[in-house]
């Protein structure tokens, strides 16, 4: 795959020159500081003084290649006798060690202790055997076989290894910070019956705010909800219709439906709390194969005809899903597969075929896109902003591990959409205020199904029906905001996007973030929008301390 500093051919083979976007690299030279290197330890369920701990600990590229030079110290500057071994490596950088599973027995006297880990050359040294991962669990209160002692790192740490990509930490709780904490009161019982509870990845909206924040109650509510999710995993059959195996069900979500199948938390499972007791090469590759089949749905693949059945979330995750599976295996099948995936939205985007041009978005059939009967002529070509939210969360990932040259124009191109197409002007619209009133007077608002085509009356009349309150997605609606200003280039595009990061922090209302009658809220809102706080940071002349940058392609 070609990075974006490389030379771009047009169809015609031509060479062209691009500005360049701002390149993110990952980089081994970041430095870390060893005031980070903190463990703290809670009591979870463990009984008696003498305990048993495992945990994760990601690393940045470049910084630890032998396991064997992790070792954790006491409040005394004692090493403990502890295992140490690799789980995960930064395949598409330079092979080097990304996160190790620490083992180790230690006594707690109370409820507490602080603890440090080091790395220093290795010498065979106060190393013991380790033991299955479930060996440490206890159940708790719903049921669920969890750690029995939670270890929690430094946000600091977490942050900068880039193990949920370039994250600015929460050390002060900013207005986004207090939103997701509001939220979380209401959303911290474990959903056990109601599945849809779960759909846009409950266990990685926890993990990535615990990765920002250190926060000891998110650490606790990832790791139940992680493995509460992975025990409803179909772990047999081939995937697809209709044995569906590597989907997912729980109530009344059907095995066969793959928007609920997601890898990342597994990524996470593995970098920050060293469970590898719930997957296995084949369960991920019957997980990418509920994507790849489609479950009940139709195959992934183009898009290829203007009647075709395409929805935002699914490409969206799907991509996403993908790109987790080659960061936790390095399998080369995937990283051909993120490849696929790119080619078919780049296609979608620039070549719709449609032929009414491109226009920024993935523009598709409104009757289609419902499950209704496909009529051309009364069809409403557009497409959705805040599902394609999902979208430019996976290019954003895929960026990350590929450094691909067609993610920043894709990027960018549907940031220019959502400025022209995307947002409901209330002052033209008159009479009509689809808004909770929590967003406020100045709050936003984005059309539940947008378009550059379709007029004021089509748009409104499926706003009527189907877009009451979608303000609700204005959380989520930061991240392509923010990263089309990332990646642009043009100083009047920057601004008008600068002004509608400005206007969307209404969303951040606490009065919102109280509304929980909708539980899968918490997860739409939060799970790919925490880059938003490091990506606003790069461009509002912040200091960018603790920011590393990132990057998966060649280095120019």
């Amino acid at each position: 795959m070609r990075t974006y500093r490389e030379n771009i051919v047009n169809d015609d083979g031509a060479g062209t020159s691009l500005l360049q976007p701002p390149q993110v690299m990952l980089s081994g030279g970041t430095k870390m500081d060893p005031r980070w290197q903190r463990i703290e330890l809670r009591r979870h369920g463990a009984i008696g003084k003498n305990v048993a701990v495992t945990l994760g600990i990601p690393f940045p590229p470049g910084m630890l290649r032998d396991a064997n030079e992790v070792r954790i110290v006491d409040e005394h500057g004692d090493v403990l006798p502890s295992h140490v071994e690799p789980t995960l490596y930064w395949h598409f950088q330079d092979s080097s060690i990304r996160a190790v599973r620490v083992q180790f027995h230690v006594e707690l006297d109370g409820d507490n202790r602080a603890l440090r880990f080091t790395v220093e050359p290795a010498d065979g040294t106060r190393q013991v055997d380790g033991w299955p991962y479930v060996d440490g669990l206890v159940e708790n209160a719903d049921g669920v076989r969890v750690p029995g002692v939670l270890a929690m790192l430094s946000p600091e740490w977490m942050s900068a290894s880039l193990i949920a990509g370039p994250q600015q930490p929460a050390l002060s709780p900013g207005p986004y910070d207090r939103y997701f904490a509001a939220q979380f009161k209401w959303a911290q019982p474990l959903p056990r019956d109601e599945g849809s509870s779960w759909l846009f990845d409950r266990p990685t909206t926890l993990f990535q705010q615990y990765v920002r924040t250190g926060r000891e109650d998110y650490l606790a509510a990832a790791s139940e909800s992680y493995r509460y999710y992975m025990e409803h995993l179909r772990r047999i059959g081939g995937p697809g219709w209709p044995l569906c195996g590597g989907g997912w069900s729980l109530g009344k979500v059907s095995v066969c439906d793959p928007k609920y199948v997601y890898v990342e938390p597994i990524l996470f499972a593995l970098a920050l709390t060293g469970d590898d007791s719930e997957h296995d090469p084949a369960l991920i590759e019957r997980m990418i194969g509920a994507w790849d089949t489609g479950g009940w749905n139709f195959p992934a693949g183009p898009y290829t005809k203007p009647e075709q059945r395409f929805t935002e979330r699914e490409a969206g995750l799907g991509l996403l899903a993908t790109v987790s599976a080659y960061e936790i295996t390095g399998d080369k099948r995937y990283l051909k597969r993120i490849d696929d995936r790119l080619g078919w939205l780049y296609q979608h985007q620039q070549h719709n075929p449609d032929g009414l041009g491109d226009d920024g978005s993935w523009r598709n059939s409104w009757q289609a896109h419902e499950g209704d009967s496909y009529d051309a002529a009364s069809d409403v070509r557009g497409t959705s902003p805040w599902m394609t939210e999902n979208i430019i969360d996976g290019l954003w990932h895929a960026w990350l591990v590929t450094g691909d040259w067609r993610i920043p124009p894709m990027i960018t191109g549907f940031g220019r959409y959502l400025e022209h197409h995307g947002w409901i002007d209330l002052k033209t619209i008159a009479g009509k205020d689809w808004r909770d009133t929590c967003s406020g007077h100045d709050g936003q608002i984005s059309w539940y199904w947008s378009s550059a085509h379709a007029s004021d009356k089509q748009l409104i009349a499926i706003e009527n029906s189907d877009g009451w309150f979608s303000d609700a997605h204005d959380v989520e609606m930061t991240l392509p905001v923010a990263a089309a200003r990332y990646f642009e280039t043009d100083p009047v595009q920057q601004r008008a996007l600068d002004q509608r990061l400005a206007r969307l922090s209404s969303s951040y209302s606490l009065d919102c973030a109280a509304n929980g009658a909708t539980p899968r809220r918490f997860n739409w809102n939060n799970r790919g929008v925490g880059v938003v706080q490091w990506l606003m940071r790069q461009f509002d002349g912040s200091t960018r301390q603790n920011s590393p940058p990132v990057h998966g392609g060649k280095l120019p």
